[in-house]
């Protein structure tokens, strides 16, 4: 663990902003260099994630859906709107997940009891086993990951990161 005392590794987002402060010394680069790190961190990660859930045939796409459908609770059952809705995600991108989960044995769809127009989509028990191993797969990725920070640290850089997202949420709002 660094202390303040020890001077910092560069990175690839410093020597950016070294190259803006000589062509264009009058910017104000503090949000690149945070936003930077930002979407590099989210891409690194995402392809650690792609590649733990890989382990267990799916993709990043298809294990939303598997823990969206296990995060509900028993008996592991949502409409495909539901599922669209809290995925963001059109009805066309989210039939073709369905889909493929469906052919793998994964999920199931059925008349909506309630709705004779509507479907569910409901875990199997295959796709419970397996969303429970992939999430904590992903979970021992982002643990992994975190270690660097240590738990204080970490915890700080979640509450900053929370602060930070419910302010540019609440400035894109019309």
């Amino acid at each position: 663990m660094s202390t303040s005392q020890e001077p910092r590794a560069k990175d690839p987002i410093d020597a950016i902003v070294e190259q803006w402060a000589r062509v264009r010394p009058d910017l104000d680069t503090a949000g690149m260099e945070v936003f930077g790190r930002v979407f590099r961190l989210a891409r690194a990660m995402g392809d650690r994630m792609e590649k733990a859930y890989a382990r267990y045939g799916i993709s990043r796409g298809e294990f939303d859906v598997l823990a969206t459908l296990r995060r509900a609770g028993e008996p592991y059952t949502l409409s495909p709107r539901e599922l669209s809705g809290t995925l963001m995600l059109t009805t066309g991108g989210m039939t073709g997940r369905l889909d493929k989960l469906e052919r793998a044995g994964l999920l199931r769809r059925s008349p909506d009891p309630h709705d004779r127009r509507g479907l569910q989509v409901t875990l199997t028990e295959e796709g419970l086993e397996l969303i429970d191993r992939a999430v904590g797969a992903g979970l021992a990725e982002q643990t992994e990951a975190l270690a660097a920070l240590g738990g204080e640290r970490a915890a700080q850089l979640s509450s900053l990161l929370r602060e930070l997202l419910a302010a540019t949420e609440r400035q894109g709002m019309p």
